[in-house]
């Protein structure tokens, strides 16, 4: 029997997709509308033919605008996504329509930074679930998987293009507003995908890695492996340490190491996501 799993499970999904959706919500209704700006995405998309035509609403616009795309993550990324994908859009639809209040907020910079935060917040909880709340996420997703690049900067790119074609129909001053909005949208998302991700790779060089790497095992409940390598100046073979921690585990790694070696050479660098045991599950849509 397999064990329970809380990230496949779907009162899981569904809370993250709604908790993220909500958020989105507040920050287009309570921020950016108020303030004339639009978002980055179909939201975006919606917003501006909203602002142009004056009919309908922001969430039945994003609602007709999500229809093709729906299409796409059927037949390119799997069922289940897809109906997460509807829950998330039917929740964002809803919501956005029923936010009814607006933040005391009089700077339009103050506004692009919260607003950007909100909807990038929101939209960071709802990919971390199994789903998507519809629109431009599932396109971002598509080629996340396929092509490996990275959401926040794709979302950024379509952005940038929408913007663009905004001059003419918006203020050059709220369209600026709104790239800055769409540019903070786009790292919260990044940090909120990244936030429980964040790992260490490190790469020990010793004279006794045999100590080093045991007392890892031990001491830190991490596993180790050996590279092997030869020293450039010396010619001499050795054998370097490979280990993966988390942030707060670096200090006392470092403890280990050079209370063994005071001359050991220690390297520690940024991962984006460690997948396997002890780490992240990977996550299949």
């Amino acid at each position: 029997m397999k064990p329970y799993n809380i990230v496949y499970s779907i009162p899981w999904n569904l809370f993250l997709i709604t908790l993220g959706s909500v958020i989105i919500a507040v920050g287009i209704k309570a921020v950016i509308i108020p303030h004339g700006m639009i978002t980055g995405g179909f939201s975006g998309l919606g917003l501006l033919i909203y602002y142009g035509s004056d009919i309908l609403t922001p969430g039945i616009w994003y609602l007709i605008l999500n229809i093709p795309v729906f299409i796409i993550g059927w037949k390119f990324i799997s069922k289940r996504f897809l109906y997460y994908s509807l829950f998330g859009a039917g929740v964002l639809t809803v919501f956005i329509d029923l936010v009814n209040f607006q933040f005391d907020i009089t700077d339009p910079w103050l506004a692009a930074l919260a607003g950007g935060t909100l909807v990038g917040a929101g939209a960071g909880i709802v990919f971390r679930s199994l789903g998507s709340g519809g629109g431009n996420d599932i396109i971002s997703i598509l080629l996340n998987q396929k092509f490996s690049l990275r959401i926040g900067t794709y979302n950024f790119m379509f952005n940038f293009v929408l913007f663009v074609g905004s001059f003419g129909y918006l203020d050059t001053d709220i369209i600026l507003y709104s790239m800055a909005t769409s540019y903070v949208a786009s790292q919260a998302i990044e940090y909120c995908i990244g936030l429980f991700n964040q790992r260490k790779m490190i790469l020990i060089i010793s004279k006794d890695p045999k100590t080093i790497a045991d007392e890892i095992l031990k001491k830190m409940q991490r596993g180790a492996t050996f590279l092997k390598g030869r020293g450039a100046y010396t010619g001499e073979d050795k054998e370097i340490i490979l280990t993966v921690a988390n942030p707060y585990q670096i200090k006392r790694i470092e403890e280990i190491v050079f209370n063994i070696d005071a001359d050991a050479f220690m390297i520690t660098e940024n991962t984006f996501n460690v997948l396997g045991r002890g780490f992240s599950r990977r996550k299949v849509y």
